[in-house]
């Protein structure tokens, strides 16, 4: 799909879409794989009414790691593999090509020397996530919201190992750099060592659409096809929920401006549901790339950054290199 060279549009959010059908705030989303698969189910096909070409599963937090928190451990397996059959059985069903991703989350858990995670470990949690997407029918490994380069790495080799190719988005949502400090220029050569390169890299989640496109921008040299997967404006809360300010129009304006500032597959984030696609679904179809946007560009557009855009030149890495 993507050597047509035509502009892929992902799906929205899981999470806070389930939170309007009911899922409880602590519940684990990946239960309902097993316990809601029609409310799974149904989210994915109004996605893909809304004319998305990607589709991800229900998996972010599959992982062992996160799942003992819910005492599901064991369950990794079993709830990747029902999740990537719900959403095999709806791509089956459409009437155009649909790409089944995977979606593969963090660990939760922070490397050594900072934490207790392993290579080891994290190898194996993200395997045996893996092998369950495999053996329910997805097409790709979605590995987003990643953090740390190290923690990428393990996800990529894990797909590349169980026989699934692989996207990676990183979160620039802590002043332009990831929480672990990695700027968005600096992505693509996180995975530049892998036997098996990505099929794209991009950003997902982070704070707001004028905020990623920013990093957008900064990816403008990575030599793969680039993601943009954007929350759906900025959230406040309006007593204990989270409500995001971006309507239709505005996503479809980030749409826009994604195409412009090079992405090739663009989806949203936190918030967005299948009447913001169903806008950026229409934005693609009828907008001709032009020019990289500006940063006044954007912000007249989409409203203001959220973060201060970081410097190009990562200064505290190149003190540690010449110590």
């Amino acid at each position: 799909m993507l050597a047509r060279q035509r502009v892929l549009l992902a799906d929205g959010a899981t999470a806070t879409n389930y939170f309007e059908a009911g899922l409880a705030s602590g519940e684990p989303p990946e239960f309902w794989n097993t316990e809601r698969p029609d409310e799974v189910i149904g989210l994915h096909q109004r996605f893909v009414d809304a004319g998305a070409d990607i589709i991800l599963t229900n998996t972010f937090g599959c992982n062992p790691h996160r799942l003992k928190l819910h005492n599901a451990a064991g369950r990794a397996y079993e709830l990747a593999k029902r999740a990537a059959e719900l959403a095999r059985r709806v791509a089956d069903a459409a009437p155009r090509p649909i790409v089944v991703a995977g979606s593969v989350g963090p660990t939760g858990e922070l490397f050594e020397p900072l934490g207790n995670l392993t290579r080891e470990a994290a190898l194996a949690s993200f395997r045996v996530q893996l092998e369950g997407l495999r053996d329910g029918g997805a097409d790709v490994a979605w590995i987003e919201t990643m953090s740390a380069p190290e923690e990428a790495n393990c996800a990529a080799e894990s797909a590349t190992a169980v026989g699934l190719p692989y996207v990676v988005t990183y979160s620039f949502d802590t002043a332009g750099r990831t929480m672990m400090g990695l700027l968005p220029a600096r992505a693509a050569a996180t995975v530049a060592a892998q036997a098996m390169p990505p099929l794209a890299i991009g950003a997902n989640c982070g704070v707001g659409a004028p905020d990623i496109l920013v990093s957008l921008l900064q990816m403008h040299a990575a030599p793969f096809p680039l993601v943009t997967k954007g929350n759906c404006g900025v959230p406040h809360f309006e007593g204990t929920q989270a409500v995001y300010s971006g309507t239709p129009e505005l996503m479809a304006s980030y749409a826009r401006l994604a195409i412009d500032a090079g992405a090739r597959i663009i989806g949203g984030c936190c918030g967005t549901t299948p009447a913001h696609l169903a806008a950026m679904r229409a934005a693609i179809d009828t907008h001709q790339r032009g020019q990289p946007p500006t940063l006044d560009a954007i912000v007249a557009q989409i409203g203001p950054l959220t973060n201060a855009p970081p410097a190009e030149t990562d200064t505290r890495a190149a003190r540690r290199a010449r110590r």
